[in-house]
């Protein structure tokens, strides 16, 4: 961790408070969330194209629960680690405005963050086709321990699936016109735990550099912001750098008082 760029960052962050934070499955992997893509991953264990596109649920919705199960297990296990608090604790202090979140596991907000832009969903929520949407801890017995299994809709009958973006689904709109709002003219854009390659979420970061925005990289190592876009670029565990980080911005805020 380089302690110059970490406190230039905080610095960074202190003058202005128009700062966000853009997250990936880097920084859940310390709660025990795997990335899909990595070894031991759920795409590993089952193919995205065969359980994971909108045309496979209408097709079998039963057999795409088996995946949507596996998953719901994953995420119940998972708690905030201290990345998840740092974040919450700046737009605390008032120096963050949002999270711009690609992630579906609810971690931001049982972190204490306010703000949270889902990109790709919640899996914490089922929705039906009908318009029906329901907190999946009211259910979550039933897709856990295989009572009732599929969940059903109490309207119309038909089998829910998670709040989440499935292959062959657009983004939400609201979700991607507030993203795109707030990669905008940001003070500091913060891109924690992603490559930010996968389109259309990686156009936030570029967004955000063309109209002045100071990109900052937390990830474990290198990606492709590195070169051309990254200001600073800080590499180790999230769940390092954040706390550590806020650590200096709150010793920041203490000198000016």
């Amino acid at each position: 961790m380089n302690q110059t760029s970490l406190k230039a960052v905080a610095d960074k962050i202190l003058s202005k408070p128009k700062n966000v934070a853009f997250t990936g499955a880097g920084i859940s992997t310390e709660s025990g969330i795997p990335d899909f893509r990595s070894p031991g991953g759920i795409w590993e264990r089952f193919n995205p194209m065969e359980y994971a596109t909108i045309e496979a649920f209408r097709r079998d919705p039963v057999k795409a629960w088996e995946m949507f199960r596996e998953l719901s297990r994953i995420l119940e296990e998972a708690e905030p680690n201290p990345a998840h608090l740092a974040l919450a604790r700046l737009e605390e202090l008032g120096l963050l405005q949002a999270v711009i979140t690609q992630n579906i596991d609810n971690l931001h907000q049982e972190a204490g963050s306010k703000k949270v832009v889902e990109f790709h969903g919640n899996a914490r929520r089922l929705v039906c086709e009908c318009g029906k949407s329901v907190e999946a801890e009211l259910v979550k017995t039933h897709w856990l321990e295989g009572r009732d299994f599929p969940p059903r809709c109490e309207s119309c009958g038909a089998i829910m699936k998670p709040d989440v973006v499935l292959f062959g689904e657009p983004i939400p709109r609201t979700a991607s016109q507030e993203a795109m709002r707030l990669a905008q003219h940001p003070n500091v854009f913060l891109v924690v735990g992603t490559s930010a390659v996968v389109a259309p979420a990686s156009y936030l970061p570029v967004v955000a550099n063309k109209t002045g925005g100071c990109i900052v990289e937390i990830n474990l190592e290198p990606t492709d912001l590195a070169t051309g876009y990254a200001e600073h670029s800080l590499y180790g565990p999230a769940g390092e750098i954040l706390p550590a980080l806020v650590e200096l911005v709150e010793a920041g805020l203490g000198s000016s008082t």
